[in-house]
């Protein structure tokens, strides 16, 4: 799942570096484009004297001017923003928060664009990257989350990045630019209940807020700037927060309060330490969990493997359905996670936790290990051909793959219908609305 894009790397810092063969730099320049269809990754592309140019900010059949961001006189594409719009799209309407537009919060990518609009570019990003990547023609239709009507109050976990100056915000789009903010549209009731943005953090490299899910919990993760600039401050808001400190590698420990906040989801309470991952929109949980059981269809007695794993949402659908008379194997390698689906899953005594990466533990499988079914929820960067590989010869009769990057799923479901896999189920959702990021559910079964 994405984080805030204060926690995206960076490619364009300040000065780009020097590159001798790339021409003059064409930064700042300005010209007319007429924008063609969407890509991946938030913006459309228009062509400019037989060039590529990606360009944020705008809508596909619009006429706009356009800003160079990034490129040079031989660079075969540009980044632009749009500045200036000649001839608008129906679907474009005033974005709703101060700070979003050219140079400003890169936070989100559609806030220009109606709610059932940016439904539309994510689906259009979809069919395009199933068609391109996997050979895939299929119609898809992205499907709002519960409750969502504007897009906004729904992020219940912000990373905030500080400026020089001890100010919260938020970064420009590929910069470590920071843009202070007095709030966040897209942030949950919760988190600006902490009032984060309107207090000194002088010290501090970031804040992140969480605002639990289904109960009272808030907590904030601080992490200090390297000694000797940095301090952990000692923080009092605005309402009772758990504290803890950050050590820049996403790990935390406890300063005071709760080590772990307690969402809810599917019926059942999960524990989560510090800033361990949980799915930022507050129906999210609710619709991935119900989209992969009904998938999957998990019978009595069968053996399911959940893997990249977390802290237990999906293996405890899966123990619920599967039984005791059945087993769930979750694999998961970070060790925080392990420890809260420990005690996530502690009722069933028919779930085995595998603290290890998922190749490697499909690899040392017992020989003749099979798996009737098998929930997958990897990294951005997808699961790979080898983890597709072992997979099939666990020989699942289903598959579930929940995905937060199209083009991965595609790459993926091209690695699996090589290994005899078809897709005979999807569902998208937009969990991350006025953001570029969408949700997917894919169900596979041999052919």
């Amino acid at each position: 799942m994405p984080r805030s894009a204060s926690s995206r790397p960076s490619t364009r810092a300040h000065a780009p570096a020097e590159r001798p063969d790339a021409g003059p730099s064409l930064v700042g320049e300005r010209f007319e484009v007429r924008v063609g269809p969407v890509a991946h990754g938030g913006f459309c592309v228009a062509r400019h004297e037989g060039r590529a140019v990606f360009v944020r900010h705008a809508l596909p059949g619009e006429h706009v001017v356009v800003e160079v961001t990034e490129g040079h006189g031989n660079d075969r594409y540009l980044r632009a923003d749009a500045v200036e719009v000649l001839e608008a799209s129906a679907d474009r309407v005033p974005a709703p928060c101060p700070y979003a537009g050219p140079g400003k919060c890169g936070g989100c990518d559609w806030q220009h664009a109606a709610p059932e609009a940016q439904r539309a570019l994510k689906a259009a990003v979809i069919r395009e990257q199933l068609q391109r990547l996997a050979g895939i023609e299929r119609n898809v239709v992205v499907e709002p989350a519960p409750g969502d009507a504007d897009g906004l109050g729904w992020r219940t976990r912000v990373q905030f990045a500080v400026d020089g100056q001890g100010r919260a915000g938020l970064r420009k789009s590929r910069s470590h630019d920071v843009v202070p903010v007095e709030q966040c549209l897209i942030a949950a009731d919760g988190v600006e209940e902490v009032g984060i943005e309107q207090r000194d953090w002088s010290g501090v490299a970031g804040v992140e807020v969480i605002a639990s899910t289904g109960s009272s919990d808030r907590a904030v993760v601080v992490t200090p700037l390297p000694k000797p600039l940095g301090r952990m401050p000692i923080v009092e808001l605005d309402v009772p927060v758990s504290v803890l400190r950050g050590d820049g590698e996403g790990g935390a420990a406890r300063v005071h309060g709760r080590a772990q906040v307690r969402e809810v989801a599917a019926g059942r309470t999960f524990k989560i330490s510090g800033s361990g991952f949980w799915q930022v929109h507050p129906a999210a949980a609710d619709v991935l969990s119900q989209a992969v059981l009904e998938y999957v269809d998990a019978r009595p007695g069968e053996t399911a493997m959940d893997l990249y794993s977390g802290v237990g949402l999906f293996a405890a659908g899966l123990a619920a359905a599967v039984g005791p008379d059945g087993e769930v194997v979750a694999v998961e390698s970070d060790r925080g996670a392990v420890a809260d689906a420990r005690t996530n899953l502690a009722e069933f005594e028919h779930v085995v936790l595998v603290e290890d990466r998922v190749d490697k533990a499909i690899s040392q499988a017992p020989a003749g290990f099979e798996a009737e079914v098998v929930v997958l929820d990897p990294p951005r960067a997808g699961a790979g051909r080898n983890v597709v590989a072992g997979i099939a010869g666990l020989r699942p009769r289903v598959i579930a793959y929940v995905a937060c990057d199209p083009a991965a799923l595609a790459r993926d479901l091209g690695y699996f219908a090589e290994r005899g896999y078809r897709l005979t189920g999807l569902r998208a959702f937009d969990l991350f609305p006025m953001t570029h990021h969408v949700e997917c559910v894919a169900k596979l079964e041999r052919a």
